[in-house]
């Protein structure tokens, strides 16, 4: 029997394939947000690796943070992320917001990392 994929899955895609469409061999800034947590990673999809990532439910962050679902949190872990991936040599990424909206924690997390200086 074939599986039949929901709406977020086939939004997803949809935006996976626009991407790298527009990837230029640059890494993708990946973010997942759960009702409690916010994860996003920057992976380089030529080699198949994680070149950076950070969450909500790291020690030092966990500690600083209220609750790991609210919009201060995901910029806490844009502006981390960005710290992460200068370490890593990494300057310019492609956005990848997954089935999600550009709205609230994710949107949050894109002008953290903005601000931190990730260009996309």
């Amino acid at each position: 029997m074939a599986k039949t994929n929901t709406g977020f899955e086939r939004r997803r895609d949809r935006v996976r394939r626009s991407i790298k469409k527009v990837m230029n061999g640059r890494p993708r800034l990946s973010v997942y947000r759960s009702s409690k947590q916010i994860y996003a990673q920057i992976i380089d999809d030529a080699q198949g690796r994680t070149l950076a990532a950070a969450s909500t439910i790291e020690k030092d962050l966990r500690a600083s943070l209220k609750t790991g679902a609210d919009v201060s949190a995901a910029a806490a872990v844009g502006k981390m992320l960005a710290e992460r991936a200068k370490a890593a040599g990494v300057t310019q990424v492609v956005f990848d917001r997954g089935g999600y909206m550009y709205h609230g924690r994710v949107k949050a997390l894109a002008d953290a990392a903005r601000e931190g200086g990730l260009e996309f």
